[in-house]
């Protein structure tokens, strides 16, 4: 409707402007015209320009709004106060050898980043995608010219690769955020998933204790509370990876982090409702009642930080109060002077394979014990794990690896996160 009227309003305009100088020639040669057309031609114009004034001022103030990622994120998105120590973490980072494992991706470079400024020895950045390494990297050697600062380009599924580089630089401290994160993707490559999610971290911590890293930091998901994803479910066996190394022994400090959705991330809601608003709509939600916890990317990074000052175990962030998508939705198309379901639609698609309504902390057997940060709690676990796990986890990923059937591949998972 809006794009209508702009052209609408944008012809008469190109038309009064053709007709204008044929009405000013028939004045000056005296033919019979009556001069209130003229004048109406005249209005005709001043009112055009008037509108397209009005539609260029609120189309500039919308382009701004869109790029202002940080503005968008704090309309939209209550902020609870964060404390943080800030030099028991630098004692922590200062002077030690960092891997950033995914550390292109939208956690991974926010880590970067808060790490860079800790003044590390060393930060290492691995990920198997060029161009986000490239970015993260262009970024930290203008902002920090006295870093030390390597790049690797590589898969965490490659063991013989990683174990190069544990020899290259042999870290003190892994935050491990790579992984593949998008639920329903996932639901249809199970394969991929357990492949990356789980062999990939299997390869990470075990190379983790066998060069005796200082501490390993997993970065995982709220969806790994009582999975009913593809992805959760992959999670959820990446932390059992970590408890189970932490129960033998190993000399390497394993701590997961877990948390919800980070505002912006690549995939996320805020992202895409702000490329379908600027498409005109319709807004695709999944279903009227989905809640979701949402944290800024900065605000994650710097709990996880603050949780490495702990001891070993499994950490969970408190994000506040869950927030309805749909009123999200509404806010959000509100926000950019449109009207919800007059000038954007919003329309309801139903929920995707492997997604939830409502995201949970913890799972049935968990109970959350308070730490010394008022938004950070350790998970207790109930359940006892079988010294059987790995063997079934490497039995998993060799099936992946050898294009099991995705139903069996489901079957071997569930069996394995029920144990």
């Amino acid at each position: 409707m809006k794009k209508f009227k702009f052209w609408l309003v944008l012809s008469i305009f190109i038309a009064s402007l053709l007709v204008f100088p044929l009405l000013v020639h028939n004045l000056i040669m005296d033919r019979p015209l009556h001069i209130l057309i003229l004048i109406i031609v005249i209005a005709i114009n001043i009112l055009a320009i008037i509108v397209l004034m009005i539609s260029y001022k609120k189309l500039k103030s919308k382009m701004a709004l869109l790029e202002d990622d940080e503005r968008i994120n704090n309309l939209l998105i209550k902020k609870l106060p964060l404390d943080i120590d800030e030099v028991k973490i630098k004692e922590k980072i200062k002077g030690k050898i960092c891997l950033i494992t995914g550390g292109g991706g939208t956690i991974g470079s926010e880590l970067s980043k808060q790490i860079a400024s800790l003044k590390p020895e060393r930060l290492i950045i691995l990920d198997i995608y060029e161009n986000n390494a490239y970015r993260i990297q262009q970024y930290l050697l203008r902002e920090f010219t006295d870093l030390n600062l390597d790049i690797e380009i590589g898969s965490i599924r490659d063991h013989d690769k990683m174990d190069k580089l544990f020899k290259k630089y042999n870290p003190d401290i892994i935050f491990h955020a790579a992984a593949h994160k998008h639920v329903p993707l996932m639901e249809n490559s199970p394969d991929e998933a357990i492949k990356n999610n789980i062999g990939g971290t299997l390869n990470m911590v075990e190379l983790a204790d066998k060069y005796r890293t200082e501490e390993f930091v997993l970065i995982s998901t709220d969806k790994a509370a009582n999975p009913t994803s593809i992805m959760g479910a992959t999670k959820l066996c990446s932390e059992m990876i970590a408890e189970d190394f932490a129960r033998r022994g190993s000399s390497t400090k394993f701590l997961t982090v877990r948390f919800g959705n980070v505002i912006g991330s690549s995939g996320s809601i805020i992202p895409l409702f702000k490329e379908q608003i600027l498409n005109g709509g319709p807004l695709t939600l999944t279903d009227p009642d989905v809640e979701r916890y949402f944290m800024s990317t900065s605000e994650a990074v710097m709990l996880v930080l603050q949780s490495t000052i702990y001891d070993e175990g499994t950490f969970i962030l408190d994000m506040g109060t869950p927030v309805k998508i749909a009123d999200l939705a509404e806010n959000m198309i509100s926000l950019f002077g449109d009207r919800p379901n007059r000038d954007i639609k919003i329309k309801y698609i139903g929920l995707r394979p492997g997604e939830k309504l409502y995201e949970e902390y913890t799972s049935k057997e968990e109970e959350l014990e308070p730490t010394e940060h008022d938004r950070i709690y350790k998970v207790r676990s109930n359940k006892k794990r079988e010294d059987a796990l790995l063997p079934k986890i490497n039995q998993l990923i060799q099936s992946a690896q050898q294009n099991a059937p995705a139903n069996e591949l489901k079957e071997m998972l569930n069996e394995i996160i029920n144990m």
